[in-house]
């Protein structure tokens, strides 16, 4: 995709932003799409976005993006090098359903996976 490369996988997408892209509303249309395509629009499911390469994020949009995937549930976001790892920190903070940052994409696959198991058994 113009923007990254998605992995889909059973309850959870892991997405790779390109170097240098600049991610918001206006831009992420077929991001929507492709998660909307493979996961339905009432399937519980989560994204890991694994910060491999240095983008940018419009935080503002967030609530615009949870908006348009209603049946997201869980989220993180993973740092490999200490750039990274502060961008997924300030992400952290806007983000008002607890942590989402972790430092490895196995710790981050625990989370996700941990939220969507308690939601499937309530």
């Amino acid at each position: 995709m113009k923007l990254g490369d998605i992995y889909f996988f059973h309850n959870f997408a892991v997405i790779e932003f390109n170097e240098g892209v600049h991610i918001d509303i206006y831009n992420s249309d077929q991001i929507f799409e492709e998660l909307d395509y493979y996961y339905g629009n009432s399937k519980p499911f989560g994204v890991i976005a694994n910060r491999v390469n240095s983008y940018s994020v419009n935080l503002m949009d967030l609530d615009l993006f949870r908006k348009k995937l209603k049946n997201l549930c869980a989220y993180a976001v993973v740092g490999h090098n200490l750039a990274s790892k502060m961008n997924a920190e300030i992400e952290n903070t806007f983000y008002k359903k607890g942590k989402i940052n972790y430092d490895s994409l196995h710790a981050a696959f625990e989370a996700v996976n941990n939220k969507l198991v308690k939601l499937q058994l309530s």
